[in-house]
C-alpha cells in the first residue's frame, strides 16, 4: 500500500503536530461543557493530562448523575460530537470519508467450520465445563462473593433456559477486532453463527482466527486487500463499509478492537463512525461493546452496602496498615451510603488514551440504546495478553484475590460476555431515564464494585504480593 495514502488521525495544530493529549483533553472538556462549564474549564486547564486525567474522567460520571438523568445523555452526545468534529481522514472528516467511493474493492475469504453446533449453554471455568446445576451454582457463588451483579446471573440463567437463543442464523456478527481474546468470535462460531471478521492483515492474527473458525460450526468471512486476509481500519474504513453492506442479514457490529497508545482512541472513533454509517443504511443494525471494569461507574445501593459492610469488618492488620500509610492506602471504596455510589476503578498504568477509547464506547451505547438494540456489559478483569504484558498490572491481578477481586481467564470471560450479548440481542432493553442504570445492568466487574477498598489504594498492595507469588 502507498504509505502516503491518508490515514485516520488526530487533528493537526498550527505547527502541524498531532497530539493524543490535546485531543483527549479537548474531547473531555467538550463533553462536560453542556452539563458543567466549570468542570469543562478545569479539564481544559489540566497541564499534566497523563497523570491528571483521572479526576476529569470521574467528573464525566459524577456530573451526569442529575435527578432527571438528562445530563448523562448530554455528556454522551457532546463527547461523541467532539470526537467526530476532530478526527480526520486526510483533509476530510470520517463521515465524508465514508460517503466517498473507496479506491478499491475488497475480496472475501471464507472458512467453514467442521464441528456440530453447540445447543447448550456451557461455561468453561478452571478446567471444567459448567452446565446445568453446576453452572447455576457458580453463578450463585459469584453473586454471593460480589463478583457479578445479580442481573448478570439472571441474564445467563435466562439464556440457559432458552438454548434456542444460541442459534444466531438470523444475525451476522461483525467482529471489529476479531482476534482479541475477550471477543465472542469463538462462541458465535461454536453456536453455528456467521462472523464477518475485521482485524489487521497479520498472518499470526489470521491463523488464530481461522483456527477458531475451523474448530467451530459456523462460517467466518474476512476482507482481503493484500497477501494476507484482514484490513487496517485506520486506512481503509470506506472500503470496509462497502464490503460489509454487501452482505445480507441483520448486522451486529461488535467493537472489540484494541491498540496501544494513541491508536486506541482513533480506532474507537473509526469503528464508531462505521457503526453510524451502517445504521444509516441498515437501521436495524445492533451495536455491541465490552466495557472495561477499570473505569468509573455509578453503582446501585446494594453494591455500596456490600462494600461498606466488608470495610466495617476489615481485619486489625488492615486497619493498622491504613494508619501506617497515613491513610493513603486501604481507603474505603465508598465513604458514605448513597445511591448511586461512584466506583472509581481507573488504573493509571492504562493511561488516558485507553480511558478515552473506552469512554467513546460507553457514550455510543448510551445514545444508541434510545433508538436501537445495544449489547453492553461491564466485563470482568481478565488475564489477557495485553494485561500480562504490563508487569505491574499483571502483579496486581495476581494478588487481587486478597481484596475479594476475582481475575478471570480469557476463555471464561469471553464466553460469559458472549452469553450476555445473546441475552441483550434476544431481549433488548429500552433506555432508562438515568443512563447509569443501563451501565450497571448485568455487570461482571470481578468484585471491583464490592471490594472494601478504593481499588487504587488496594491494588498496589496486591501487586506487591503478586510479584512474589508463583506464576
Amino acid at each position: 500500500m502507498d504509505h502516503t495514502a491518508p490515514r485516520i488521525d488526530f487533528p493537526a495544530d498550527e505547527s502541524g503536530r498531532r497530539s493524543s493529549t490535546a485531543f483527549g483533553r479537548a474531547v473531555v472538556a467538550e463533553a462536560l461543557r453542556p452539563a458543567d462549564p466549570a468542570a469543562a474549564a478545569a479539564a481544559e486547564r489540566e497541564t499534566d493530562w497523563r497523570r491528571g486525567y483521572l479526576r476529569h474522567f470521574k467528573a464525566l460520571v459524577e456530573v451526569g448523575l442529575t435527578a432527571d438523568g438528562a445530563a448523562a445523555y448530554e455528556i454522551a452526545e457532546a463527547g461523541l460530537a467532539a470526537v467526530r468534529a476532530r478526527v480526520r481522514y486526510g483533509d476530510v472528516s470520517l463521515a465524508e470519508a465514508l460517503t466517498t467511493p473507496p479506491e478499491r474493492e475488497l475480496e472475501t475469504v471464507e472458512v467453514t467450520g467442521t464441528g456440530r453446533p453447540e445447543t447448550e449453554v456451557v461455561l468453561p471455568y478452571r478446567g471444567e465445563l459448567l452446565r446445568g446445576d453446576a453452572l447455576h451454582r457458580r453463578l450463585d457463588a459469584w453473586v454471593t462473593a460480589g463478583v457479578i451483579e445479580e442481573s448478570c446471573a439472571e441474564a445467563v440463567r435466562e439464556v440457559a433456559g432458552s438454548p434456542d437463543w444460541l442459534d444466531l442464523s438470523d444475525q451476522v456478527l461483525v467482529a471489529a477486532g476479531a482476534g482479541t481474546e475477550m471477543g465472542p468470535v469463538a462462541s458465535v462460531l461454536g453456536w453455528g453463527g456467521t462472523v464477518l471478521a475485521l482485524d489487521l492483515p497479520r498472518r499470526p492474527v489470521w491463523e488464530r482466527v481461522a483456527k477458531l473458525a475451523e474448530a467451530g460450526a459456523g462460517r467466518l468471512r474476512a476482507p482481503v486487500g493484500g497477501d494476507v486476509p484482514g484490513i487496517d481500519l485506520l486506512s481503509d474504513l470506506g472500503a470496509v463499509a462497502r464490503w460489509l453492506l454487501g452482505f445480507d442479514g441483520r448486522l451486529i457490529l461488535g467493537n472489540y478492537v484494541y491498540a496501544p497508545g494513541g491508536a486506541y482512541p482513533l480506532l474507537a472513533a473509526a469503528v464508531d463512525e462505521l457503526g453510524t454509517h451502517l445504521r444509516q443504511h441498515r437501521p436495524d443494525t445492533a451495536l455491541a461493546f465490552l466495557a472495561t471494569p477499570t473505569d468509573v461507574y455509578a453503582v446501585p445501593a446494594a453494591a455500596v452496602t456490600h462494600s461498606r459492610s466488608r470495610y466495617a469488618a476489615r481485619s486489625v492488620r488492615a486497619r493498622a496498615g491504613s494508619v501506617l500509610t497515613g491513610r493513603r492506602m486501604l481507603r474505603p471504596n465508598y465513604p458514605d451510603q448513597v445511591e448511586p455510589g461512584v466506583n472509581d476503578s481507573l488504573v493509571p498504568q492504562q493511561g488516558p488514551n485507553y480511558a478515552l477509547a473506552k469512554r467513546i464506547h460507553r457514550w455510543r451505547a448510551t445514545v444508541a440504546r434510545r433508538d436501537g438494540t445495544v449489547g453492553f456489559a461491564v466485563a470482568p478483569p481478565t488475564n489477557t495478553r495485553s494485561v500480562v504484558s504490563n508487569r505491574m498490572l499483571a502483579a496486581a491481578y495476581a494478588g487481587a484475590h486478597l481484596f475479594d477481586v476475582e481475575i478471570f481467564e480469557p476463555e471464561t470471560a469471553s464466553r460469559l460476555m458472549a452469553l450476555l450479548l445473546v441475552h441483550q440481542i434476544r431481549k433488548p432493553r429500552s433506555a432508562a431515564p438515568a443512563a447509569w442504570r443501563d451501565e450497571a445492568y448485568a455487570a461482571a466487574h470481578g468484585g471491583l464494585w464490592r471490594t472494601a477498598y478504593h481499588p487504587r489504594t488496594a491494588l498496589p498492595l496486591a501487586a506487591v504480593r503478586g510479584l512474589v507469588l508463583p506464576r
